[in-house]
C-alpha cells in the first residue's frame, strides 16, 4: 500500500516514499523474483493457481506523482500497480491531510494517461471520506457514483474499491458489492477480511530491503487469510479497453 511519491521529509503522516526509495523497493521485489502487478491481475492468477511470484502493489488517493513518478519506475521494472482515485475531486488536493503538504490529484486526462500507460483504475470515493460513518445515501453516491464516473471517464468499470482510511464495516462493504465491484481493499479488516476487503501492509520511506523482508514473512501472520473463489476473480480487459 502506496500513497505520494515524492519528497517524503515534511510529511507527518509517514505515507510519501521518495523516487529512490520506490526504486529500490521495486528492484528489491525484482531481485527475489518478485513482480509487482495490479490487484485485478494478482487475483485473476490466484483463482488460476497461478499467483506465485506476483506483489499486489497499490497507490490510494491518486496523485498527480503517481502518473509523472511512479508510473516511470513501475515500467523500469516490469511492474504495473492499481491506483485508486477519487472522481469527485478531479485536480483538487489531499484537503483531508490538513498538516501534510498539499498534493496536487490526477485530472480526467491523468487518470486516462495512467489507464493507457497500463495502470489499473480504481475508485476511492468520490470525496475521501470516512465511510463508516456515512448515511445510505452518501454510501450510495461514494460508491456507485464513482464507479459510473469512472466508466464514464475511461470506458471501463472499476473493478476495484479501496476504503478511505482503511475504514470498512458491513453496511459499507454491502454499498461496494452492490454497486458492482468485484473486490474491495483495506488495510486490516478482521473479521471482514475477504475478496471484497483485502488486507494490505502500509509501505514507507524507512522501509529498506530487511524491513520489506520481515513485513513479508509477518503479513501472513497479522492478516487474516483471503479465502480464494475462482468465480470471483475480475475479469480480463477487453481488447482495446483501458483497465
Amino acid at each position: 500500500m502506496y500513497h505520494s511519491v515524492a519528497d517524503p521529509s515534511r510529511d507527518p503522516y509517514r505515507i510519501t516514499v521518495s523516487p529512490r526509495r520506490l526504486d529500490r523497493q521495486l528492484a528489491w521485489l525484482r531481485a527475489r523474483g518478485l513482480r509487482g502487478v495490479c490487484v485485478a491481475e494478482l487475483l485473476r492468477a490466484r483463482a488460476a493457481g497461478r499467483a506465485a511470484g506476483l506483489v499486489g502493489l497499490t497507490f490510494d488517493d491518486g496523485y498527480t506523482d503517481f502518473l509523472d513518478t511512479a508510473v516511470p519506475l513501475l515500467h523500469r521494472h516490469g511492474c504495473t500497480a492499481t491506483v485508486f482515485v477519487l472522481p469527485g475531486l478531479l485536480g483538487g488536493d489531499n484537503a483531508w491531510d490538513p498538516e501534510g503538504p498539499r498534493r496536487r490529484l490526477l485530472t480526467a486526462d491523468g487518470i486516462r494517461a495512467a489507464a493507457e500507460a497500463g495502470m489499473e483504475i480504481g475508485s476511492h470515493g468520490m470525496r475521501h471520506i470516512d465511510l463508516t460513518r456515512a448515511g445510505p445515501d452518501d454510501l450510495h453516491y461514494e460508491t456507485a457514483r464513482s464507479r459510473d464516473m469512472l466508466h464514464r471517464l475511461t470506458g471501463r468499470a472499476p473493478d476495484g474499491f479501496c476504503y478511505p482510511y482503511g475504514a470498512v464495516s458491513p453496511a459499507v462493504l454491502t454499498a461496494v458489492q452492490q454497486a458492482g465491484y468485484g473486490y474491495g481493499c483495506a488495510i486490516d479488516a478482521g473479521p471482514l477480511t475477504g475478496p471484497l476487503a483485502l488486507p494490505r501492509v502500509h509501505i514507507g520511506e524507512s522501509d529498506t530491503g530487511p524491513r520489506l523482508h520481515v513485513k513479508r514473512l509477518l503479513h501472513p501472520v497479522r492478516r487474516r487469510p483471503v479465502p480464494c473463489d475462482p468465480a470471483a476473480a475480475p475479469s480480463a480487459p477487453s481488447e482495446g479497453g483501458g483497465r
